[in-house]
């Protein structure tokens, strides 16, 4: 295990952003729930104003997938 942070560290510098694995985890888990809670949602609500429920979740699923990469 040791040796998986030594390299994580080494590839991400993650030692000289004050940050570790388990933190990043942490962080990717807590981004992963909220998109896939917006990516129901969002269109449950929209639909019930009219608009189609498969084309305001592939749209909410393109701009998340754009957040992601831009982040």
């Amino acid at each position: 295990m040791a040796s998986l942070t030594r390299f994580l560290d080494g590839y991400f510098h993650l030692a000289e952003n004050h940050t570790d694995p388990w933190t990043e985890l942490r962080a990717g888990l807590v981004t992963f729930l909220t998109a896939s809670y917006i990516i129901f949602v969002q269109p449950a609500v929209l639909s019930e104003t009219g608009m189609d429920f498969g084309a305001v979740m592939t749209a909410t699923c393109l701009a998340s997938a754009l957040g992601c990469l831009i982040m």
